[in-house]
């Protein structure tokens, strides 16, 4: 049976949040009584246990040894809310306590949502695009995870517990304070922190969270150029198999060498016409994707301010007319931006891997970068040297 949602009031006082809990499912969590716990803490922390069970006994002692008060006023005065902390105090240091994330996880991945978005004249929103990205990836992997096994939540110095089987969406969930859940299949948890006006942070840890981030990425695309940005999937309008045959017998090497390459840079190049931007597209749709890359078309503002994200095992870079970003550095025009530095360090690898963590999804990365030109004498010829760019192909024959 499903329950009316009823999300509490910024502001409002504090029991009437206690109470929005309770309206909204949340029930409050006991504690359960463990004896091998209880064996812990007399072997490890005896003086401390002895010292509260003392404590709480002195204080029944003290509430019914007052000889200047009734005999049934002592005993009531026994269940006093002061009494009542101390037993709960020491109920809660002999029991163990609800499920916590292990902080010592290595791969976390945390999103605010809804991503808000800051555009102006001065600033290309990349930023925007990788935060929406991670967003979408976040919300993805909770969709593979489907329900967990507890939802749990501490407020006013009580547990409270969802019941999973009325558990329906992340969005219905009444968040007061920090929120965990627990997925015991993936041996996953989730941190969900409250912000205002209606905003959250979603974050999620486990040991290994490579396997769900790519099935949660499979199929992704995102476009940025000029103050226009989207996310979604890769659209081509021609297959590989309509190209000109000597394109597509060096489509097979570019396939190739995907295969075989952490990093592959590949550089095409023709006139206006010839197909290369189509081309690009249909590589990324029908090899790329596939074997699981994320895909980024991005213009030479975006290019100039991106750094692959970290938690992807595998990208795709897409730059188009990539002969005006490029350039040669000995040109009066190049000297004024420092695109063509960006772009030589992300064919190097040294603007993504210099610092990269041994144990993380960076030693496993492979990257592919896709561009294309019209002319490759206006490109810097560092950028032409062996080793920056793999494969290297001229389009002769208009593509229509």
């Amino acid at each position: 049976m499903d329950f009316d949602y009823f999300r509490h009031n910024e502001g409002t006082p504090t029991n009437n949040n206690r109470q929005s809990l309770l309206a909204s499912g949340w029930r409050p969590f006991n504690r359960e009584f463990d004896w091998g716990f209880l064996w812990h803490l007399l072997y490890t922390d005896a003086g401390e246990l002895t010292q509260k069970s003392l404590n709480l006994a002195s204080n029944i002692a003290d509430n019914l040894g007052r000889t200047n008060y009734a005999w049934w006023a002592n005993i009531l005065n026994v269940v006093s809310d002061n009494t009542r902390y101390e037993i709960e105090k020491l109920w809660n240091y002999i029991t163990p306590e609800p499920s916590s994330p292990d902080h010592r996880y290595k791969d976390v991945l945390s999103t605010e949502t809804p991503i808000v978005q800051f555009v102006s004249r001065n600033s290309i929103p990349i930023d925007y695009v990788l935060n929406r990205l991670q967003e979408i990836t976040v919300l993805r992997v909770l969709e593979l995870l489907g329900r967990p096994d507890i939802i749990t939540q501490y407020y006013l110095e009580r547990d409270f517990y969802f019941p999973v089987e009325r558990f329906s969406n992340w969005e219905r969930l009444d968040v007061i304070n920090t929120v965990y859940a627990y997925w015991s299949k993936y041996d996953v948890w989730l941190q969900i922190d409250p912000y205002d006006r209606g905003r959250r942070q979603y974050t999620l840890m486990a040991k290994k969270l490579t396997p769900l981030i790519n099935k949660a990425t499979f199929d992704l695309a995102m476009m940025l150029s000029g103050y226009q940005s989207r996310v979604g999937k890769v659209h081509s309008q021609f297959p590989i198999r309509t190209f000109p045959q000597d394109i597509q017998s060096f489509t097979d090497s570019v396939q190739q060498a995907v295969l075989n390459q952490k990093q592959l840079a590949v550089l095409v190049h023709g006139e206006p016409g010839t197909g290369k931007t189509v081309w690009t597209q249909a590589v990324a749709k029908e090899i790329l994707v596939p074997l699981g890359y994320v895909i980024f078309i991005l213009d030479h503002d975006a290019i100039a301010n991106f750094v692959p994200p970290t938690y992807l095992e595998r990208i795709c870079i897409i730059i188009n007319e990539a002969d005006n970003l490029a350039q040669d550095r000995a040109s009066e025009v190049a000297q004024y931006n420092n695109k063509t530095e960006h772009i030589l360090s992300l064919l190097d690898g040294t603007l993504y891997q210099s610092v990269i963590d041994e144990s993380g999804i960076q030693m496993q990365q492979r990257l592919v970068i896709l561009m294309t030109c019209n002319t490759t004498e206006r490109l810097d010829p560092a950028m032409l040297r062996k080793g920056r760019i793999d494969l290297m192909y001229k389009f002769e024959q208009k593509f229509v």
